[in-house]
């Protein structure tokens, strides 16, 4: 019988009421490592080794252990690449589950060659749609689909997105991008600050408490 161990104090599991086929429950289950790794200041490999997690619907797939474990092994590099590509909005900015979902599809974009891109991209789409906001499935495929283009073009998307976070932040330069701004309580992805609307020529990202009381209602 799969373990349900206690999990740390403010960490939220995401809702057992969605059910998925094999290969995008162990996607699930990635992110949901990820989400509790990040929400716990740990990497996944001690999320796993200190056993003091939980999966909406286990036992942990060997496909989604690999995609957690590479995601989180590759964190910068993925950071880098939807920091990068996202249009006027910071990482930090994006909600917890939006953030991870991107780290697990970009490693699995990246680093899994039996998958093809597009059939990534649409699992992450089903998974916008399952745990993020009302927006997040198009922001999501926004963001995934400009990455995409990039691999087709036979650009090295992790060299090229490394080079511009280093040319936006040289060494020892303080970012004042996200200046005031708090970072969000761990476990939770209700208290990010909005901004202005967006012009219509701007990415519209999931914003942090876009549909957050329906968010909320599944995580249990």
């Amino acid at each position: 019988m799969h373990r349900q161990p206690r999990l740390p104090q403010g960490v939220v599991l995401l809702s057992q009421h969605t059910h998925f086929g094999p290969r995008t429950n162990a996607r699930s289950q990635a992110l949901q490592l990820l989400f509790q790794a990040e929400a716990t200041d740990r990497t996944v490999d001690q999320v796993l080794e200190g056993g003091e997690y939980s999966l909406s619907d286990g036992p942990l797939d060997p496909f989604g252990e690999r995609l957690a474990r590479g995601a989180d092994g590759m964190r910068d590099e993925l950071d880098a690449i939807i920091d990068t590509t996202s249009t006027n909005w910071s990482l930090r900015r994006m909600p917890a589950v939006d953030r991870n979902l991107l780290r697990v599809a970009l490693y699995e974009m990246l680093e899994v060659d039996e998958v093809a891109v597009a059939v990534t991209i649409d699992e992450s789409v089903e998974l916008a749609k399952a745990y993020g906001t009302d927006e997040s499935s198009r922001f999501v495929n926004g963001l995934l689909g400009r990455v995409a283009s990039n691999i087709e073009a036979g650009n090295d998307v992790v060299a090229d997105a490394v080079a511009e976070e280093e040319r936006r932040h040289p060494a020892n330069q303080v970012d004042q991008t996200d200046d005031g701004f708090e970072e969000y309580q761990a476990g939770s992805w209700d208290d990010v600050p909005q901004r202005d609307e967006p012009s219509p020529d701007e990415d519209v990202a999931p914003e942090g408490d876009a549909g957050a009381d329906d968010a909320q209602a599944g995580l249990e």
